[in-house]
């Protein structure tokens, strides 16, 4: 039997990103991009490389290529991460191993590095694909924290919680990460929103601004762990703008989340450094009357519309700024 299990790209709706000091967010699973595994039973463990994972190219452009369209790493070592992670978070809960092995092999459509959660998506279906096969089950609360820690403990990956929960729970959820909830529980408090309360959205990215998360986020949990009183406001006020809207969301207040969704990029700009590119498809589709925010850490927004001929204006405009627009399916 061959198990076939995906996870969805994300997007940060607001509130991102103070889930990594102890914020809130909400954030939406974007089901048009997704991670798959495919996992089965085999004489040994193999773990199947893909393209992006190879080391032979046809000259030297087509390295130059690939390192700035993927990056200097490909996806197996985030199987080996989350395979070596799932074992000894089993373990750890007693849990018994039958003595089987397995082949696991992985695609994605998730365009890299730019914002959209690639790396946690092929973590979170492989271990999905690894319950279904050893029949161990993970709670759905705990999941993210065993994700997040094959990132960080394994490969030194610095990111929060948001897009291990969304990726977990999907649709629309809220997530609050507040210092006594997860001292308490060992994980946030998450609420699921439907998804048929959001406005209209569009999400615009580039493939040409590939880079790694971890380094854009560095300097700023530097300089939060120094209590530096301009980090620490800033992120305050990005986690109250989460909480507020929610409220907004619940109420269907579009007017307010839309100045929200466009404070929380400006009060990211004033701690983070925004690089030339990614103002361009910022300003671009502020514009165009949408508002406009980071998903993540960079290389794609996400905003709201009013109707279909914004919505042409921002594909028209964000193309001179060599960026793909499209409304995010979300269930």
């Amino acid at each position: 039997m061959i198990i076939e299990q995906r996870a969805f790209a994300r997007a940060g709706l607001l509130g991102n990103p103070s889930d990594g000091y102890f914020g809130k967010t909400i954030s939406i699973s974007v089901r048009n991009f997704s991670a798959h595994v495919s996992l089965y039973e085999s004489p040994e463990l193999q773990i199947e490389p893909q393209i992006e994972d190879t080391n032979t190219y046809r000259n030297i452009y087509h390295l130059m290529e690939s390192v700035q369209l993927t990056g200097y790493y490909g996806g197996t070592r985030l199987l080996k991460a989350a395979i070596k992670t799932f074992f000894e978070y089993c373990t750890n809960q007693g849990f018994k191993f039958s003595h089987k092995n397995f082949t696991i092999r992985y695609r994605s459509s998730i365009p890299r590095q730019v914002g959209l959660a690639g790396s946690s998506a092929i973590i979170t279906a492989t271990m999905r694909a690894l319950m279904r096969f050893y029949e161990i089950d993970i709670p759905l609360d705990i999941l993210p924290n065993v994700v997040l820690s094959a990132e960080m403990d394994e490969l030194g990956i610095n990111a929060g919680l948001q897009d291990r929960v969304i990726q977990a729970y999907e649709g629309c959820v809220y997530m609050n990460f507040d210092k006594s909830i997860m001292d308490q529980k060992g994980h946030g408090d998450y609420e699921r929103l439907d998804p048929s309360l959001l406005p209209k959205l569009f999400i615009a990215y580039r493939t040409d601004l590939s880079k790694v998360s971890g380094k854009v986020l560095n300097t700023v949990r530097a300089r939060w762990e120094k209590n530096d009183p301009e980090v620490i406001g800033a992120l305050d006020r990005i986690a109250q703008i989460a909480e507020e809207g929610r409220e907004a969301i619940l109420q269907k207040e579009y007017d307010t989340l839309h100045k929200l969704m466009d404070e929380n990029f400006d009060c990211r700009s004033r701690i983070m450094p925004i690089s030339e590119h990614n103002w361009d498809l910022v300003n671009t589709a502020r514009k165009c009357g949408a508002s406009a925010k980071f998903t993540g850490s960079g290389g794609s927004i996400i905003g709201i519309y009013m109707d279909d001929a914004m919505l042409n204006r921002l594909a028209i405009e964000l193309k001179k700024v060599n960026a793909r627009v499209i409304k995010p399916y979300i269930m």
